[in-house]
């Protein structure tokens, strides 16, 4: 059942066994696992099932030092969470989004990284992650490259520090409209749209939830009752809420060690260089390095270190992505023509129109066939993150000169990389967040090491040339991929972690927490099935207590 909360009376009281705050990946994901169970359940969802812009207003807040985006522009209040905003074109008018599960050395303490080690091994993961491949619709549970690859689409033939493995795509209306009809005909669940949680009440002593106080835009508040809170609500709004409920313990629930909001993590996206190929027959080589369908799964090849090299370099993990580009002209001529089509309105684009007039004739040669190909054909205009497919143009030798590197890298956990409130409230009177967030030299030289051992392996492998970084710096192409981790993170001492092992909130006997934000390390892999998996272990245990009660 679905309910608009701003219908309920004013002051009313909702009477529960498990709330579930959130209704992104994580909250789904809890909702759909203890559908027709024996006992009722309550998600609350900040928005509505459209997006509203008054309500995205919510998500505003402070960000220093640093290039991240606006933080509105990386969350998303609506039902389905920021789901909603994965825009990876899978073909077939299907949009989706890339799914890996961290890897075996993600989880292990590394004493070249402070503050790693989760609180058990990928292989206590692994059945959840299989189940998490059934409610993603993703393929095999296998990430081994050998699995996908076939006669005419090889791996690239490097031998000792680098090896190929494989990312998988799944469709976003799993979580934005699939899950919302199996939820909406569960008789034990009762979704809540447009209710804000303001603050988690508990008793004296700040060790059990008493009850939840939430909030309408429309000025309404009511309030839930429930034997187990659960918060799915990301990165940066799990730490928030935790902060924001200061009544009784003054520093925000969970934060009797300073730890709420700190180790804020997020994946870099940096430019890992230009691969200018010996040969140009190699386009009808690399198409397993494409977004590509094997056995109807959209499969892509990535590039990484072996663990062994790893381990031996004590080095952070960190995934490469292989995009063909055009030639330098072509390449200028494209940009050129996307910059007037997007900012033709901006004066400063207008100085400038003779000059991208001039770069996009002299690049026509490009232009031309690839504007055919994308509008007729709905090939890539320049294959990028979210548009690829590349390997199904049948001139590739002639349409493309080399291929752009991108690298997905690992970030150190680090406690002043954190979420902290503000003075400005918003509209439900709530502080905003700052997020604080600086680019480490441990992140530098890991990334530095990591493209110097991809140039050797490159040359050694009679690939071709993979052209040296400008500086001592990679190029930072963006701090982050809104993949917000580690601001209440696990551990097992209540002094090094927000949450336990079952990722329930230390000193709290009903209070837990589904997201990212409970990754004490991120690898490199996009977080959302580590989080599915998570959601479902977690659901196991609050159906494994209710048995019990």
């Amino acid at each position: 059942m679905l309910i608009d909360a701003r219908k309920l009376p004013q002051d009313e009281t909702l009477e529960t066994e498990v709330c579930i705050v959130g209704s992104g990946p994580a909250g789904i994901t809890l909702a759909r696992e203890l559908a027709g169970t024996d006992f009722r359940v309550i998600l609350l969802e900040t928005g509505g099932l459209n997006f509203d812009r008054n309500t995205q207003s919510l998500t505003l807040g402070e960000s220093v030092n640093n290039h991240f985006e606006t933080l509105e522009s990386q969350r998303c209040f609506q039902f389905g969470g920021t789901a909603n905003f994965w825009k990876i074109r899978l073909g077939n008018n299907v949009i989706g989004v890339r799914y890996a599960p961290l890897d075996k050395i993600d989880f292990e303490k590394r004493d070249w990284l402070p503050y790693s080690g989760w609180p058990f091994d990928k292989s206590h993961l692994d059945p959840f992650y299989k189940r998490a491949h059934q409610l993603c619709q993703l393929g095999t549970f296998s990430y081994d490259a050998q699995d996908w690859e076939e006669a005419q689409t090889p791996c690239l033939p490097f031998s000792g520090n680098v090896t190929t493995n494989m990312f998988q795509f799944g469709p976003r209306a799993v979580f934005t409209h699939d899950s919302r009809e199996v939820i909406q005909q569960a008789r034990n669940i009762t979704t809540y749209l447009n209710a804000s949680l303001v603050e988690i009440e508990t008793d004296e002593t700040a060790t059990n939830v008493t009850r939840l106080r939430v909030a309408c835009l429309s000025g309404k508040e009511f309030w839930v009752r429930a034997k187990f809170t659960i918060l799915a609500t990301g990165g940066i709004e799990a730490a928030r809420l935790l902060l924001l409920s200061n009544k009784v313990q003054t520093t925000g629930l969970g934060n009797q060690n300073d730890l709420v909001g700190r180790f804020f993590m997020d994946h870099s996206l940096v430019h890992g260089g230009k691969l200018i190929p010996n040969n140009p027959q190699i386009f009808h080589k690399t198409a397993l390095y494409d977004l590509r369908r094997v056995n109807n799964i959209p499969v892509m090849g990535k590039l990484t270190l072996t663990e062994e090299c790893m381990r031996h370099q004590k080095l952070l993990n960190v995934s490469t992505l292989m995009f063909p580009i055009p030639k330098l002209h072509q390449l200028k001529a494209a940009n050129s023509l996307k910059t007037l089509l997007l900012s033709i309105h901006k004066p400063q684009v207008r100085q400038d129109i003779l000059k991208h007039l001039k770069n996009i004739v002299f690049g026509l040669d490009y232009i031309l066939p690839a504007a055919y190909g994308a509008i007729i054909k709905q090939e890539p205009f320049i294959p990028s993150l979210a548009w690829s497919g590349w390997s199904y143009i049948p001139d590739k030798e002639r349409r493309f000169a080399g291929f752009t590197l991108l690298q997905i890298a690992e970030q150190v956990p680090d406690p002043e990389n954190r979420i902290t409130l503000t003075g400005d409230r918003d509209r439900l009177g709530r502080q905003r967040v700052k997020l604080h967030w600086r680019w480490n030299e441990i992140d530098i030289e890991h990334i530095n090491r990591t493209q110097d051992i991809l140039r050797q392996e490159i040359a050694l492998a009679g690939i071709g040339e993979l052209l040296e970084r400008d500086g001592n710096l990679p190029k930072l192409i963006h701090p982050g991929l809104h993949h917000h981790m580690g601001t209440t993170r696990m551990h097992d001492d209540p002094k090094q972690g927000v949450v336990d092992r079952n990722c329930q909130v230390h000193g709290i006997s009903n209070l837990f927490i589904a997201s990212s934000s409970v990754f004490p390390t991120g690898g490199f892999a996009n977080p959302t099935l580590t989080i599915v998996a998570l959601a479902m272990r977690l659901a196991d245990h609050i159906k494994n207590i209710m048995a019990v009660n």
